[in-house]
């Protein structure tokens, strides 16, 4: 591809496995826009470091995943709302005069995946989010936004869920339970945006917590979701989905955010899912 190309990357570590170059590749081929994305691998002390030198090497715009959502949103000079509710930043963006403006597209693509590709209406449910990290702070401000009746919050470092549901400030609504204090609760969404699946460990969850119509929905995907999918599965759910559906929206929503246009998922998500399993 010619120099010319609009450059644009993914910062994680690890990141060689990231499918977002194959998904930005394909939402600018059906758009005819002409630009180049890689991945750019970078130790948690070298990242903002390695964003500045690739935005003043004429980079426009970066992708940002584990572990570096929370000092992508620290390092920025300018921050969305979306990014501020969630103390995290997905999506970085190139500005006049050398700043960088931070973006969170988690909780809109996780949202929009679950409500119009899988036609969940989440108005009324009671949910329960396992997590409190950069990911789990955009999808619960989300839930609630999508009309939620409660939302749970439980980490495996319980000062990190209540600080989540202080921050979100509707005791009414959002509340806090230690892990392995769940017993006798029952909810119709259970989130999984723990990294369990991704660093190895069980759900050690009571079977209880799920009903006939419960939904279970992990934000990762593939071999990552394995884990929470086994405890769902042993629970009862009919209705499991992975958060690859989540990562293209996702991608739609930062692409559309650069480029002021909004792709079709749809072709990119049926490839994917068709390979992936």
């Amino acid at each position: 591809m010619s120099a010319e190309a609009h450059r644009y990357a993914v910062f994680g570590h690890p990141i060689a496995h990231s499918l977002s170059p194959e998904i930005h590749q394909a939402f600018a081929a059906q758009l005819g826009i002409h630009l180049r994305y890689e991945t750019i691998d970078v130790p948690p002390g070298e990242f903002e470091e390695a964003v500045r030198r690739f935005f003043a090497e004429g980079g426009l715009g970066a992708n940002v995943t584990l572990p570096h959502k929370e000092a992508a949103f620290a390092m920025a000079d300018e921050r969305s709302e979306a990014a501020q509710r969630a103390g995290a930043a997905n999506t970085l963006t190139a500005l006049v005069g050398g700043k960088v403006q931070a973006h969170n597209t988690d909780g809109s693509g996780f949202v929009r995946d679950i409500t119009e590709r899988h036609s969940l209406d989440l108005r009324g449910h009671d949910a329960l989010l396992l997590g409190a990290g950069g990911a789990a702070k955009a999808v619960a401000w989300a839930l609630l936004d999508a009309g939620v009746q409660t939302l749970t919050i439980v980490n495996r470092t319980p000062e990190r869920a209540d600080a989540l549901a202080d921050a979100i400030g509707e005791p009414a609504r959002c509340h806090t339970r230690y892990w392995d204090g769940l017993e006798g609760e029952c909810f119709d969404l259970v989130v999984n945006a723990t990294s369990i699946g991704i660093h190895g460990g069980t759900f050690d969850l009571p079977m209880s917590l799920l009903q006939d119509h419960s939904t279970c929905y992990d934000l990762s995907y593939g071999a990552a979701a394995a884990s929470f999918k086994g405890w769902a599965t042993a629970a009862g759910t009919r209705y499991f989905r992975d958060g690859l559906g989540m990562l293209v929206e996702q991608a739609a929503d930062a692409f559309e955010h650069w480029h002021g246009q909004r792709p079709d998922t749809d072709p990119v998500y049926q490839t994917l899912r068709q390979r992936l399993g």
